[in-house]
């Protein structure tokens, strides 16, 4: 399977809480999106790795990725190496994407960062047909680097290079966190607490939201960093 776009994060929740609007318009354009869990985020505070796996699934339901995956990488102590690279080559290999969302090259949580170098040094490799993986069908896989690498902000309040109106999308943005049922704000929950369980984060997460879309007339927008220079070919098309 080929995609479009590949939505690529280091924990599971990811996704949802920094570019699932974006997703869900991408979505409703025709485009096709896939996404990779780097780690099971076995290390996180509340639920389990196979709880999260669950709501990782339910998450991909409501943004319509057209597959999810799990890398299974060590939560906290995966690597930017030669090893993970090359697990990580190959499935953008398999999936193709002309563009790669990922996480922000400067987070509060450490694997957010090596996160996102991780990606991009494999998005590059990717491209090296001297580089040689084989695909799940057992084949030689082609050489393949994708167009664009966007880094979707997340903690920290970064300045972002673009942003996406993501304004019609956001109930179905809120949908998809909620999901995660065991990490995000729940009165009822027994669990303990965490940076990311309480009211006021989800709060955080819509005035964040909100500040960007503000940024462009809109009234909800998710931000991206761009590793390169962006080009339009007509003015008018900016919003």
């Amino acid at each position: 399977m080929t995609v479009d776009v590949l939505a690529i994060a280091a924990h599971p929740d990811d996704i949802e809480m920094t570019c699932a609007g974006t997703v869900l318009s991408l979505v409703a354009q025709g485009k096709t999106v896939a996404g990779v869990d780097l780690t099971r985020g076995e290390l996180g505070t509340r639920g389990t790795p196979e709880i999260r796996m669950q709501e990782a699934a339910e998450g991909a339901r409501i943004m319509g990725l057209v597959a999810r995956e799990n890398m299974g990488f060590r939560d906290a102590f995966f690597r930017n190496d030669e090893e993970h690279q090359l697990a990580l080559i190959s499935i953008i290999r398999q999936f193709r994407p002309d563009i790669v969302l990922t996480n922000t090259p400067d987070d509060r949580h450490p694997d957010h960062g090596r996160a996102a170098e991780l990606v991009a040094d494999a998005c590059f490799y990717a491209g090296l047909r001297q580089i040689k993986t084989v695909g799940k069908d057992g084949k030689p896989q082609e050489a393949h680097r994708p167009k664009f690498i966007y880094n979707f902000i997340q903690d920290r309040s970064l300045k972002p290079d673009f942003i996406v109106d993501i304004t019609p999308y956001w109930e179905k943005k809120i949908a998809s966190i909620k999901a995660y049922k065991s990490q995000f704000f729940n009165p009822d929950s027994l669990e303990p607490e965490s940076y990311i369980s309480g009211e006021p984060f989800m709060k955080f997460l819509e005035s964040r939201t909100r500040e960007h879309g503000h940024m462009i007339g809109a009234e909800f927008g998710e931000g991206f960093i761009s590793r390169r220079m962006l080009g339009v070919q007509d003015l008018f098309a900016l919003v």
